[in-house]
């Protein structure tokens, strides 16, 4: 059966085409989840040896329906314990009546997952079915018989979701006991022992059950896990806003000593025989930022440039153009129009408070543009004078 589970899974996940990448630690919180299933459940007893009962599991007096609830999480999406208790009702073999076989009995067992989906095929949290074996240890109790034994096994859970919050179960596992497990603790008439050193001796003589559950899987807190940040692409976007940001800086550079050479080379005007000093001047724009859908001023900082171009029109009674833009990558066209206006409008409202006449200020709105890099410098009003 085991065989068969896997066959199965190796042909899904080869067509599992997820990509395979780190995933970030969550918090201790994360991935919890609980379960509760329908058991159907079948013993044998090691009772049993050499006796004629039938062997089939689907035989009345070999099984009965149970319970079982389990809590656990998920370390990473690949390992994961849990606690699960399972019972209630039970049978020791003695014959193959089964009013005479009825007993009760609860294991409560920790396991070990292993969710070989997510450690092959890589991690996917919208994948329909997570193929997840695992191995356990636990304490069994039979009540009726009022014995206690040491447990272990085998199984296999099966997830199909629903969503990534809820699962459907089918798990299917294989217990094995001591001998006193199912409270009978003697022989039947005409057994006796397998060699206890063969592998169908060491079967024979212990009790087993087979276990097969039906239930959902209800996942707490935060489900999932988040990638962890490709930091190669992190530098190679820093590494690009910085080239931009030195190209920029050259071109003040290069338009800084140009101006430098003009005012050098400058020549001042005679008339009447006199010097005539002209008071030229030359204003670059200067850019004021705004955040993400915002049209109030992100930086105090901005102001500080803003009120030299304020001072140099009030003592040359020179104009301002205000000029508004949005990023185009957010919002729509009609509303990056509108957005870019407003940035503009507050601005020229700040000039105002600086004591620059309403009537010098020209306003208008580009809209959405894509001009710069990164994108969050297209959020921004230029101020010149004309």
């Amino acid at each position: 059966m085991v065989l068969a589970f896997a066959g199965v899974c190796a042909t899904s996940m080869a067509q599992d085409a997820t990509l395979k990448y780190s995933v970030a630690t969550n918090s201790f919180w994360s991935n919890w989840f609980v379960q509760a299933n329908l058991v159907g459940t079948a013993f044998w007893g090691n009772q049993e040896v050499q006796n004629n009962f039938s062997k089939s599991p689907l035989k009345g007096f070999r099984n009965n329906l149970g319970f079982s609830v389990a809590v656990g999480k998920w370390f990473t999406p690949g390992l994961g314990l849990r606690t699960k208790f399972n019972g209630f009702w039970g049978r020791t073999v003695i014959s193959e009546d089964k009013k005479i076989n009825a007993s009760k009995y609860w294991t409560l067992n920790e396991q070990v997952l292993f969710n070989l989906s997510n450690m092959i095929v890589g991690y996917n949290p919208d994948r329909l079915w997570d193929f997840i074996p695992y191995a356990s240890v636990g304490l069994n109790r039979n009540m009726t018989h009022n014995r206690y034994s040491a447990v272990m096994g085998l199984g296999i859970l099966n997830e199909f979701k629903i969503n990534r919050k809820v699962a459907i179960n089918l798990d299917i596992n294989y217990m094995f006991g001591q001998a006193k497990m199912d409270g009978f603790t003697h022989m039947l008439p005409g057994s006796k022992t397998y060699n206890a050193r063969s592998l169908k001796g060491i079967f024979a003589n212990h009790d087993r059950t087979l276990n097969v559950e039906v239930g959902v899987t209800y996942n707490l807190g935060t489900p999932g896990w988040n990638a962890v940040p490709d930091v190669d692409a992190i530098k190679a976007m820093y590494s690009a806003q910085i080239d931009a940001l030195n190209a920029s800086l050259a071109d003040a550079n290069a338009e800084n000593a140009r101006l430098k050479d003009q005012i050098k080379n400058h020549k001042c005007p005679e008339v009447g025989g006199q010097t005539v000093t002209v008071k030229e001047i030359v204003s670059a724009p200067v850019s004021v930022f705004f955040n993400i859908g915002k049209s109030k001023i992100a930086s105090q900082k901005d102001l500080q440039n803003l009120r030299a171009v304020a001072d140099a029109a009030k003592a040359n009674n020179a104009k301002i153009a205000v000029t508004g833009y949005a990023d185009s990558k957010t919002g729509s066209a009609n509303l990056n129009q509108s957005l870019s206006q407003k940035r503009a409008e507050a601005v020229a409202d700040a000039l105002v408070n600086m004591g620059v006449d309403r009537a010098n200020i020209e306003t208008s709105a580009a809209g959405g543009v894509d001009t710069l890099s990164p994108i969050s410098f297209n959020r921004r009003a230029t101020v010149e004078l004309k």
